[in-house]
Formats: structure tokens, sequence, C-alpha cells
């Protein structure tokens, strides 16, 4: 029986998926998974039983990854589960930025108490009046499960939609539309585009990539959305472009203390996921994450472990180890098993920077004598006998 703690609130969706393998607990010291979405876990203390943390939803800044991969814990997000809800909010961010719609819904906030509300709008709504986002060129970078989609609903308003995704992964290119228009630097539609939308991660090649000198290269009067990740627009750069008029809009999912005091910037309260479609399918997408990896030890969509999925175990035995990826551990973990005339049916070892990860099916289950001298090989975090 595995011990399931929630640090949040979790859709139903999700929960009742739970097998009868799992219990629910209230005290997370006896957690073997964790569900968290927003809970701030980097002051929390990692119990030693804690073998997973799955968050429902993509970002996982409020996770200690690197304290958990120490520990031997996974910690699994959903990408994608939230994809179609981020890529609405972005088509709705382009219609708000285009035409000023929020300004016109304020506006009439100020003259609801008029007995002549009627003709004031009549001859006040010009000062709202925007333009249509047909035939206008759209710059989309990033193409995965959120840009790639709005590209293609880009196309289907009749928008030009310019593309940039250098490590854009087959499956995403084959569901984009043939119209689709690639470019392979992101500098590259800079001066093409009237409106750029930002769905990259936020790496170091893409923090504050859209700076001074980006912003230089566009269009004047320009719209940047950014629905990605905060830091990947520099703010004061920003708050100078709309000063000077070279960007006419900038919409951002991410309010700061300076984006939500920033004339011409319409900040969003963080709502790119906030649909109950959403929450329901990222909730579903760490529970099987998590049943998963306890039942099986298959590992998919980790953010600190490489993935590595041996399916169901069909032998007598089956046994994982989290490592540190070192030179030899392979041929360790081999001898270990070997030297008490196991043998091993199949395995799979996979790395991802520091750490790495084996799984190998035995056709017997292993011993306890097996266990600890796994444990003490060099560089082994964790080891879980799954059966």
């Amino acid at each position: 029986m595995y011990n399931i703690h929630y640090l949040n609130k979790i859709s139903a969706q999700g929960t009742a998926l739970w097998s009868e393998n799992f219990a629910l607990t209230d005290d997370v010291e006896k957690a073997d998974g964790i569900l968290v979405r927003s809970a701030n876990m980097h002051e929390m203390h990692l119990p030693d039983n804690l073998a997973a943390v799955a968050r429902a939803g993509a970002g996982v800044n409020n996770i200690p990854l690197t304290s958990c991969a120490e520990k031997g814990i996974v910690v699994f997000n959903t990408p994608g589960a939230n994809a179609n809800s981020v890529m609405e909010l972005a088509l709705c961010g382009m219609l708000l930025s285009c035409r000023d719609i929020v300004g016109g819904i304020n506006w009439v906030q100020s003259i609801k108490g008029s007995s002549e509300i009627g003709r004031l709008v009549e001859k006040g709504k010009s000062q709202f009046a925007g333009h249509e986002i047909r035939h206008k060129n759209l710059g989309v970078i990033g193409l995965g499960a959120v840009g790639g989609p709005l590209a293609n609903a880009a196309r289907r308003l009749g928008m030009n939609v310019y593309g940039c995704d250098p490590f854009i992964s087959i499956e995403a290119a084959w569901h984009l539309d043939s119209h689709i228009l690639r470019v392979n630097k992101r500098e590259d539609l800079y001066a093409q585009c009237d409106i750029i939308s930002l769905h990259t991660p936020l790496l170091e090649d893409t923090r504050k990539m859209i700076n001074a000198e980006a912003i230089a290269k566009m269009k004047d009067g320009v719209i940047i959305l950014n629905f990605a990740r905060d830091l990947l627009v520099d703010d004061d750069a920003m708050a100078q472009a709309l000063a000077s008029g070279k960007v006419s809009r900038y919409v951002t999912d991410f309010p700061n203390e300076k984006t939500a005091n920033m004339p011409g910037c319409i900040a969003i309260p963080h709502l790119g996921a906030s649909t109950e479609e959403s929450e329901d399918n990222c909730s579903k997408m760490a529970v099987r994450e998590m049943m998963n990896y306890l039942e099986n030890g298959n590992i998919n969509n980790s953010v600190n472990y490489p993935n590595c999925d041996m399916g169901v175990c069909a032998t007598q035995g089956r046994i994982t180890i989290l490592h540190r990826n070192i030179p030899n551990s392979l041929g360790r973990f081999t001898a270990a098993i070997a030297g008490e005339n196991i043998n091993i049916d199949s395995l799979m070892n996979k790395s991802r920077g520091e750490y790495a990860y084996t799984m190998l099916d035995l056709d017997r289950h292993p011993s306890e004598d097996v266990v600890e001298h796994l444990k003490q090989v060099e560089g082994v975090l964790r080891v879980r006998v799954i059966k």
C-alpha cells in the first residue's frame, strides 16, 4: 500500500483514478508520494520514505528539484495537460491587445451612473477603436504543446504565421499547418511580424531574450504576448519600448511590480491554466504518472531524472536504482546481482545530466543482501524493489 499526501486541492477527476494499492494520508511524514499544485516546497522537510512528487501543472519553480534528486525523489510535471487552456488565453490576449477592449470596459464602468450613458457611448467609443487580426503577421517562438496549436488557430483566423523552433519534435512538426512559414532564428521573424507570441522554456539562451536589442529589430508598433515565462522579457526594456511607441502593447500572464504598473501593459493574473478542464487534465496525468512509478518503477515526464519505461514487469523480480551519473555504474550493478546468482532478463539505463536511472528485470525476487549490496555502490541514492 502506498500513502499519498495532497499539498493542494486536487481535481476529483484525477483522484478518482487511484487503484486499491493507494491510500490518502494527512501526515506528510508517512507519504510515499506527494501531489502538489502551487504550494511552496522549498522550506519543507522531505521525508526519508518519500519516493515521488507530482506537480499537477507544468512549472516546477515551487519544488526543490536538486534536493529531491539528491534524496532519490523523482519529480514529475504534466506537460501539455493545460496546453489548450493556455493557447485559448493567448488568443484572447491577442484580441485584447489589438482592440482596446480593457480600456473600453473600464471607461463604461466610469460612466455607468450617467442617465445619458447611451449617448456617451456612441460619442466616446471611437477612442477605443482597434484593428483586426486577419491578414496580420504573427510570429510564434516555440512550436510545442501551446505554440503549435496557437499557430494553427491563427492560420484558421486568416493570419500569416511565422514559426521558430530549432528543437521542434517530429510529432509537433507533423501537426503544423503546412502554410506556416518556418524561420531558423527568432531574429528572422522580428522584422516581419505585427504580433510576436512567446512559447519557449526559460533557459540561459532565452532569459530576457526580448530585450532592447531584440525590440530594436522589430516593427514599429509591434505587439508582444508572453504566456510562457516571466523572465523571457526584460521588463525595463519593455517599459521603455512601450513609452516610445516602439511596442504598442505588451500582454503578460505574469504580473510583477513593474508590469502591473506599466502603461501599455495588459497584466493577466496567471490565468493560463485556470480552467476546469485544465485542472482535470493535469490531475489525471499527475495521478497516472505517480501510480506508474510507484507500482512499476516507470518514469515518464520527470524533470529531475531521465524518462525510463519498461512497462509492467513480466518477470519474477524488478529492481530500480536512482544514482549519480558516474562511469561504470551499470557494470557495478550487474556484478552485484550476478554475485547472488540472479539472472538479468532485461535492463534499461538512462542518464540526465548529473543523475541516472537503472531498471533491472530479474528471474527471481531480489534478496535483502542484493539490495544492501546495491545501496553500497558508489553514487547510489536510492534502491527500490518493485517486485
